[in-house]
């Protein structure tokens, strides 16, 4: 059973993302394509003016999938990659261990059905799903540690730098603790298998990662792209040598981070370089230091010489940030299409004035689908308390006073009274302004003092009510907390594991079906 609810509903998403669904006028300016009515012919076409360097590109994806068992369906998308009537359609994210968040899942089967929803609207053209992972991020503590059963599950490692280029070898305790979580689940085996598989037996997060997702998503044809590839970081040296020549991206962003209202958050500011310098257990800015340009916290640098011959002979030493990533991803992609959360959708707004500024097209930006999985647990739960999945949006107290007041036999809203009170020191104040105006203030003064007493009776009928429904309280908070763990989103604490270890891949299926491409509706699946 499938309901939905406007994003701005939820209480759960900022005025930046629903004034985006919304194309409110103030940020409407921000991006190109309207979000739940894009013009997809339009993006085609821009698209089509753009060299997009196929044939690196596909000899790239080739080389990195040697050696991985690849459905005919990658093969199939990877080869079609040189054609010019082929174009992508993206998600990105870290190389999360073991997926990490619920939206992982999310947000790539998204992109799968936005491919083949486009087939059908485009026959003559095709469309390949594509996995960019972002996989030369450096934040362990967000990619290191996942929410399972109840606790959070950490990676105990030393290791620094590109959290891609990091050994796996030392997930095996973590693999044990899963395996303890997951029990006798019906698919828990396999699962357990998989991911020995990916973490144990692969030498990189990357690679590790790259075979996890081609082995839950190559059945749909799903492309990963590893961008940590020489290859396709030699096709972004022009833009990375502006950058550490002119600084170029500082002033175009700033200008449009002038621009945006202040009502929204900046996402990311921009650096005066943003590039890192990469190497096995290092990623570090790149800064200029009057004619040198210095990495930071190493002891190297480099004049404009010796790093024009660095950048030329190692492109792949060089990362760029969040200001530059989504104009990398569009440069080596024939890419229409963009699928991000709220914050990616925030950083993208940044950016329209610097990928025209580089002749590069800019996708139509999509936020990625939200969906509340209900188990039927819960759904008997709701039912025995006669409440609705979307009643659990609101705080949790707020829905145990609601549940009390549509319950009790007792008028625990004192209106009457107010109203009484109202009229008593009305009356009151007439008198007071026919013997002295001054007594006026008084009278209010006793009026506030009236009102706030009723409301402490009010509140304390209340609390006293609330005992007498403790046990149901106490099922409306054990509900909310199983749907809404730690007061958050279920997809941004739970991961995909325990509903794979019950159904498999039919899970995967499930979501799939639920999942609309491009709508501004969230989606709560019921099993």
């Amino acid at each position: 059973m499938l309901e939905y609810i406007p994003y701005g509903k939820t209480g759960y998403f900022t005025q930046l993302v629903t004034d985006f669904l919304e194309e409110c006028q103030q940020i409407r300016p921000f991006y190109k394509y309207s979000p739940t009515r894009p013009d997809f012919s339009a993006a085609i076409a821009a698209r089509e003016q753009f060299n997009t360097p196929r044939a690196a590109l596909v000899q790239a994806l080739t080389a990195q999938y040697s050696g991985l068992n690849t459905s005919k369906q990658v093969q199939d998308n990877i080869s079609s990659l040189l054609q010019p009537g082929t174009f992508t359609v993206c998600t990105a994210h870290q190389p999360n261990i073991f997926t990490g968040y619920l939206y992982f899942v999310y947000k790539i089967l998204q992109t799968i059905k936005l491919a083949k929803e486009l087939k059908e609207q485009y026959p003559d053209r095709h469309f390949v799903p594509v996995y960019y992972m972002g996989s030369e991020d450096a934040d362990l503590d967000e990619l290191g540690s996942i929410y399972i059963d109840g606790k959070t599950l950490t990676w105990a490692t030393d290791q620094q730098g590109p959290v891609g280029k990091m050994e796996p070898a030392s997930l095996e305790p973590l693999i044990t603790s899963v395996k303890n979580a997951l029990g006798y689940a019906p698919h828990a085996a396999e699962l357990i298998e998989l991911l020995q598989k990916a973490y144990l037996e692969h030498d990189s997060i990357q690679t590790a990662t790259l075979y996890l997702v081609n082995e839950l998503f190559g059945r749909f044809g799903l492309v990963v792209l590893v961008p940590d590839n020489p290859a396709l970081k030699e096709l972004y040296i022009p833009v990375m040598r502006d950058e550490l020549l002119n600084q170029v991206s500082y002033g175009i962003v700033n200008d449009t981070l002038a621009k945006l209202p202040e009502q929204y958050k900046v996402q990311a500011n921009p650096r005066e370089i943003n590039l890192f310098y990469l190497e096995k257990g290092l990623r570090e800015r790149i800064v200029k230091q009057g004619n040198e340009w210095k990495v930071l916290h190493t002891a190297l640098t480099f004049d404009e010489s010796s790093l024009e011959k660095e950048l030329t002979e190692h492109p792949e030493k060089f990362s760029p940030n969040v200001i530059l990533r989504g104009m990398f991803q569009e440069t080596i992609l024939p890419n229409i299409a963009f699928i991000g959360g709220g914050g990616e959708i925030a950083y993208w707004l940044e950016l329209q004035q610097l990928f025209e500024h580089y002749k590069v097209p800019y996708p139509i930006l999509l936020l990625r689908n939200s969906l509340l999985l209900v188990d039927e647990f819960s759904q008997q739960r709701l039912k025995k308390l006669e409440l609705q999945v979307t009643d659990l949006f609101q705080p949790t107290e707020e829905i145990v006073t609601s549940f009390v007041k549509k319950h009790t036999n007792t008028a625990l809203v004192l209106k009457d009274e107010y109203e009484a009170i109202e009229k008593l020191y009305d009356g009151l104040e007439e008198k007071a302004r026919s013997i002295d105006i001054t007594l006026v203030a008084s009278v209010g003064a006793e009026r506030k003092r009236a009102l706030k007493s009723i409301g402490k009776l009010e509140h304390k009928y209340l609390k006293a009510e609330k005992k007498k429904f403790a046990w149901q309280g106490d099922q409306i908070r054990q509900l909310r907390s199983r749907l809404f763990p730690g007061n958050s989103l279920q997809e941004r604490k739970e991961n995909f594991m325990p509903w794979y270890a019950q159904e498999g891949p039919a899970f995967l299926d499930r979501v799939y079906e639920a999942l609309k491409p491009v709508t501004d509706q969230f989606i709560i699946l019921e099993e």
